[in-house]
């Protein structure tokens, strides 16, 4: 799993405190402040707004629908 996250950005903070809850290991892609800058997210998500995540095939360009999904799938009573 790759979260493209900036530190202060608290969408971000929101998914990487879901994924600390959840005890998910992932890689974190700190990217610039500059949305035009972040060529590796658009090439990524096709836009350049952050927290994007990927797990596996799947990409994700929202924080609630990251935060579903993780809960969906890595959630209590998930394998």
């Amino acid at each position: 799993m790759k979260l493209y996250n900036l530190e202060p950005c608290p969408y971000c903070r929101m998914v990487r405190d879901k994924l600390a809850s959840l005890g998910l290991s992932y890689e974190k892609e700190d990217v610039s402040t500059n949305p035009k800058e972040r060529s590796e997210v658009y090439k990524a998500s096709g836009q350049y707004f952050v927290p994007v995540l990927i797990d596996g095939d799947l990409v994700f360009d929202d924080e609630e629908k990251i935060i579903n999904y993780l809960d969906k799938t890595y959630g209590p009573g998930k394998e």
